[in-house]
């Protein structure tokens, strides 16, 4: 037998010994790091973000057009000769016309200023709305995340309700073998521990798909192996109602865009407006414009010189165009403005109320747990007297 087979053989029946590889350890993840992932991989903030951009892309455009620009500018013309020195066509002033000229324009109308506010607008609208897609992230993350919290706890609940269930039945069997108990108790019991599996499966699937939609948020390709962090007893004290309104006010993301829209909107009316405005541009010309590619023509006179020239263009007659696209920003500065006001007004009414809704909660958070102490000792004084004789077996169902 060969070496190299003696080799294989001995791999394989390594092989063969070893052990299957076991499960990869679940990622624990708290709220900040699943906050933090979502940020990362979400597809409405990149959107968001990329909306900036170009809207920052925008305003570096309308600011380029109040800036001169700059061009080189070469052409050929040949028309037909005729016997006179301008050939068949008179506008050309040669057979042969060779143009090489650098230029610069730069068009001096208010209607690029006002275009260059309304895109400085449009950027601090496109920079609130980033805040705002945040903001909703945040409320969906924890809604997804406590969400999972929240059905592991009722796994927990579950689980140990069947325990007590079939610790029941256990009672009630052994009871009906002494003949403490009757047969029907120990068919309540054991409806009792089916409806306690049931439970459990159903608790169960709810934090599988709560896994799942959280899944979805907090990584870039589909995988369930993490576990979150219970965190729910850590319950941070509520700040006072008019410091939340205070900070509320001063940072709400719907405010800030219904804000930035007002600035965009009173932009693009002063950009309607200035339509009735003269336009001035100019332009200088450097090269050669010539009947020969040359510093001199035959008479020796220069062919390489300069030329400026300007213009202002004087609006008169639009046919009513400038005065609709005017109407047609004012309107959308009043719905800007209302659409403020009624921002501000629902900002007020669901910070009272879920201030209200908080306080509520946080008030019965001591109730529910004396009420949880109360149900377990009821349960445990229930089936003391059933073991008695004192109580049904209903009474415990």
């Amino acid at each position: 037998m060969s070496r190299t087979l003696v080799t294989a053989l001995l791999a394989s029946l390594a092989m063969f010994g070893q052990q299957p590889p076991a499960a990869a350890e679940p990622q624990t993840i708290s709220f900040q790091q699943a906050l933090e992932r979502a940020r990362q991989y979400s597809v409405d903030l990149q959107t968001a973000n990329i909306a900036a951009l170009l809207a920052r892309e925008d305003r570096l455009q309308a600011k380029a057009a109040l800036l001169p620009n700059s061009g080189y500018f070469n052409q050929f013309i040949y028309t037909q000769p005729n016997g006179t020195p301008s050939g068949v066509f008179i506008a050309n002033d040669g057979p042969h016309v060779y143009s090489s000229q650098a230029q610069v324009h730069n068009d001096l109308a208010l209607t690029h200023f006002a275009e260059y506010r309304r895109t400085q607008a449009a950027e601090a609208l496109a920079q609130a709305k980033i805040d705002l897609t945040r903001r909703g992230l945040v409320a969906t993350v924890v809604q997804d995340y406590y969400g999972l919290v929240a059905a592991q706890r009722r796994l927990t609940n579950a689980q140990r309700s069947l325990v007590d269930a079939r610790t029941f039945l256990d009672i009630t069997q052994k009871q009906e073998q002494g003949g403490e108990a009757a047969h029907a108790d120990v068919v309540k019991a054991q409806l009792q521990v089916q409806q306690r599996e049931r439970d459990v499966a159903d608790a169960q699937l709810a934090i599988d798909k709560a896994r799942i939609t959280l899944a979805v948020l907090i990584y870039p390709d589909f995988q369930q192996n993490f576990r979150v962090v219970d965190d729910l007893d850590t319950v941070a004290e509520l700040a006072p109602l008019p410091e939340v309104q205070q900070r509320a006010t001063a940072y709400s993301p719907e405010l800030r865009v219904a804000q930035a829209a007002i600035k965009q909107e009173n932009a693009g009316l002063s950009e309607a407006r200035a339509a009735y405005l003269p336009a001035f541009s100019w332009d200088y010309f450097f090269g050669i414009d010539a009947n020969q590619v040359a510093l001199y023509n035959r008479a020796h006179l220069n062919n390489l010189g300069s030329v400026a020239q300007a213009s202002l263009n004087i609006p008169l007659w639009t046919w009513g165009a400038t005065q609709s696209r005017v109407r047609q920003a004012q309107l959308r500065v009043q719905q800007a403005q209302a659409e403020l006001s009624l921002a501000q007004r629902q900002l007020l009414a669901n910070l009272n109320a879920f201030y209200a809704e908080a306080q509520a909660a946080n008030a019965q958070l001591a109730s529910l747990r004396s009420s949880l102490s109360l149900a377990e000792e009821s349960l445990r004084l229930t089936i003391l007297r059933y073991q008695n004789g004192e109580a049904t077996a209903l009474e415990v169902v």
